[in-house]
């Protein structure tokens, strides 16, 4: 579930933002845990971190494979460097991976305003099951079971939309959908 010593370094990945196609896919699940996919978690959580993000699933960065990258922990303080630009210092690392994660409970319910990687700009309120019980793989592919309330519970259940094709503006009203699909397909052109 969490890596051990995780430390900021990777390469920074390009977010799909909506109406990209990928994001509308459903994922496919992970069968190989390779160095190669190993690579890309590392280059997720660089990218999740930097974006700034809590939440990074892989068809958010167009690779359509059933996996994402959280950590509700880490802390972010911003300050100004030497020549004057305001940076973030990043701390707390708490970094989770969830490969090939299926949802097995839910109870309660709670709202909270959500925002997305690939939806920039765009925060409403969405409702979500208050707690989960999630069964998962890990790098090395052994499978693990997590319980999780609160925001860990909310980061879940948005990730794994992620991997069924669906992007968080599809769960609000019929009316904010579509002016939020309108917008945001008008904005990129198509």
């Amino acid at each position: 579930m969490n890596i051990e010593n995780y430390k900021l370094e990777g390469d920074r990945l390009p977010i799909f933002t909506y109406p990209e196609p990928v994001l509308s896919k459903k994922a496919v699940p992970v069968t190989e845990f390779t160095p190669k996919l190993a690579k890309l978690v590392k280059d997720m959580l660089f990218t999740m971190y930097h974006a700034p993000g809590i939440g990074l699933a892989a068809p958010q960065i167009g690779e359509s494979l059933r996996l994402f990258v959280l950590d509700v922990d880490y802390e972010r303080e911003p300050f100004t460097n030497s020549a004057g630009k305001e940076e973030y210092k990043l701390s707390d690392f708490n970094p989770m991976v969830l490969i090939n994660p299926v949802i097995t409970g839910k109870s309660g319910s709670t709202t909270y305003e959500e925002g997305c990687l690939s939806v920039p700009g765009v925060y409403e309120e969405v409702k979500r099951h208050k707690s989960v019980h999630v069964r998962y793989q890990d790098l090395s592919g052994e499978f693990h079971e997590l319980d999780a309330d609160d925001m860990l519970a909310i980061c879940i259940q948005h990730e794994n939309d992620h991997l069924d094709g669906v992007v968080f503006i599809e769960r609000l009203s019929n009316l904010k959908k579509n002016f939020y699909k309108k917008k945001l397909t008008k904005e990129k052109g198509r």
